[in-house]
């Protein structure tokens, strides 16, 4: 028998072909509760067949704390644990089971670990921790947009309490057919609103990386490296990674190597910005800098449990750029070593075995 009582819910529009596989992941919930914002498809209407109660709510002008906060107004007020998702979104099974196991009753939030992309083998990609599970009453969500959960302090819950549930993951299959049109004035508001708010800022140079507006990635992040709150290591190399990213796609190789090992340096334990500086060098032919940096980033054998870990520093790419990088620079035997590793993670991956072919019969030719 279950200890807590646990909500589902959610905001959403026009989600139709996302319902039956997000109610299959969500049913192990004591109910589920979506707050639709405007749909003009079946969206409502499956929904209320597979179970979920449903909310229609116009949110007007549109902020994702207010739908949101919207949405969380509606969950029942005798649960005790509420989890947030999108419809796009699947629990793997067991998750409450998993949850209920790391909370008690001084808990107000728990993480679990968030696949945002998944390789085509059903691996994760690009992962992180999550933060949208929590209990009543203590939190209320808050910015226009890349909203999260602000504690606010109560008699029942004084104190924040966090857990970190293994083995509760969410795994997240994107619709490329939504647009972004909107992230970037709401983050532009959430600025104006806020001009000492890191996180805001931090968002919003990385929304202008995304636009491609370089130059304005690089003023607003430097200006977020400036903020006396911007502290998190994780994020402040992540902002010197656009911006070095932002330099090299304006045609300036000295900053952008700069701003890469100024990255490094911020997190010389994450490969990310070893291996996103290899792949800068590799677009400007300089193999010894790939080499350096992909043998640097092969060293790190730990994901960060606190911030995003991109899929390339993780999957065949680092020792891919190796095997290219030795293989330029002479290398045959160490760069059949890498071609192997690399081809390991993707035995299928056709320019993966027409590279391992091509070294191994060169390394033969010289032997």
């Amino acid at each position: 028998m279950s200890q807590y009582k646990v909500c589902v819910y959610a905001i959403g529009k026009n989600e139709e072909h996302f319902v039956d596989r997000w109610m299959d992941s969500m049913t192990e919930a004591d109910s589920v509760v979506v707050t639709d914002t405007g749909s003009t498809d079946g969206t409502v209407a499956r929904l209320r067949r597979r179970g979920a109660v449903v909310y229609e709510e116009t949110i007007d002008p549109w902020r994702f704390d207010t739908a949101r906060n919207v949405s969380l107004s509606h969950v029942p007020a005798d649960t005790d644990i509420a989890v947030c998702t999108d419809l796009d979104e699947v629990f793997r099974p067991g998750w409450r089971q998993c949850l209920e196991d790391q909370w008690d009753p001084d808990v107000t939030m728990a993480n679990y670990l968030y696949n945002w992309s998944l390789s085509e083998d059903g691996t994760p990609h690009t992962q992180f921790t999550y933060f949208k599970a929590h209990a009543m009453g203590c939190y209320v969500w808050a910015c226009p947009v890349h909203e999260f959960l602000k504690f606010t302090p109560t008699q029942a819950f004084p104190h924040q309490k966090r857990v970190f549930v293994p083995d509760m993951i969410l795994d997240h299959y994107p619709d490329s057919t939504k647009s972004r049109s909107s992230y970037l004035p709401l983050l532009q508001l959430g600025v104006r609103e806020n001009p000492q708010d890191d996180r805001m800022a931090y968002y919003l140079g990385r929304e202008y990386m995304f636009a491609g507006r370089w130059q304005a990635c690089i003023d607003i992040l430097t200006i977020h490296l400036g903020l006396p709150s911007a502290t998190w290591k994780e994020e402040r190399c992540a902002s010197m990674r656009w911006i070095a990213k932002s330099y090299l796609n304006l045609g300036n190789k000295e900053q952008a190597y700069s701003w890469y090992y100024r990255a490094v340096a911020e997190m010389p334990r994450m490969r990310d910005s070893y291996v996103e500086c290899a792949q800068a060098a590799y677009a400007l032919g300089d193999w010894p800098t790939v080499l350096l940096m992909t043998t640097e980033a092969l060293k790190i054998n730990e994901k960060s449990l606190t911030y995003v870990n991109m899929g390339d520093a993780w999957n065949y790419t680092p020792h891919d750029l190796s095997a290219i990088a030795c293989y330029r620079l002479g290398n045959y035997a160490q760069s059949l070593g890498h071609a192997e590793a690399a081809l390991a993670f993707a035995p299928l991956d056709k320019r993966l075995q027409n590279n391992y072919e091509l070294i191994k019969s060169m390394l033969e030719a010289n032997a």
